[in-house]
């Protein structure tokens, strides 16, 4: 599982892994469960879409303004998790959330469908709101303000959160539970330390 150059980059391997749950998985294969505290201590879990993964870490996309957005803002230590039953792995991330660049979210935000960057637009996300009609209302009014044809701009309140790992650790499915479990720590000098866990 962890042989030859996965050895010691776990986001190699965790890539590697990824690009296979992609192709087998039912559901999309980017969903993780992200973990995040607030300014009181109070932990919230929710899922969100990776969009990304490389040696820099870990990048999902958000409303600033939202629970997590502001939570993250406020403690910025957050964990993610991954299952694939299609693969039988599981992937935990813990690390420091800081918001990407305003190019990385402009680009990212380019490439989502139309009715998905009104979408940004329309909902103050975690919001109350009086009603579904309330919400298509102010749907309606962003599309007022950026009639058919016209480049519907990223909200400057929306954009991405890059996760850098401190710690991954993971893990593949075996029989009678004697599953296999590896935990990389990132050292001083950003290096990752690996070792076998006992399931």
């Amino acid at each position: 599982m962890l042989d030859g150059a996965f050895s010691s980059d776990p986001i190699a391997w965790f890539q590697h892994v990824f690009e296979q749950a992609q192709r087998q998985e039912t559901h999309d294969a980017s969903r993780a469960a992200l973990a995040t505290v607030a300014a009181n201590g109070q932990p919230s879990v929710r899922y969100v879409l990776v969009k990304g993964a490389d040696e820099r870490g870990f990048v999902f996309f958000t409303n600033y303004r939202s629970d997590k957005g502001q939570a993250l803002r406020a403690q910025p230590r957050a964990a993610l998790a991954f299952h694939w039953w299609s693969t039988g792995i599981q992937v935990r991330v813990e690390g420091i959330a800081s918001q990407v660049s305003a190019e990385e979210s402009d680009a990212y935000f380019a490439t989502r469908p139309r009715g998905s960057q009104l979408a940004a637009w329309a909902s103050d996300q975690s919001q109350p709101v009086e009603s579904r009609a309330a919400l298509e209302r102010q749907l309606e009014a962003i599309n007022q303000r950026f009639p058919d044809n016209t480049l519907v701009t990223r909200p400057p309140h929306w954009g991405g959160f890059l996760i850098r790992p401190e710690r991954i650790e993971l893990w593949q499915n075996h029989a009678f539970r004697l599953h296999d479990r590896w935990r990389f720590t990132r050292d001083e000098r950003g290096e990752w330390l690996g070792e076998r866990l006992q399931p």
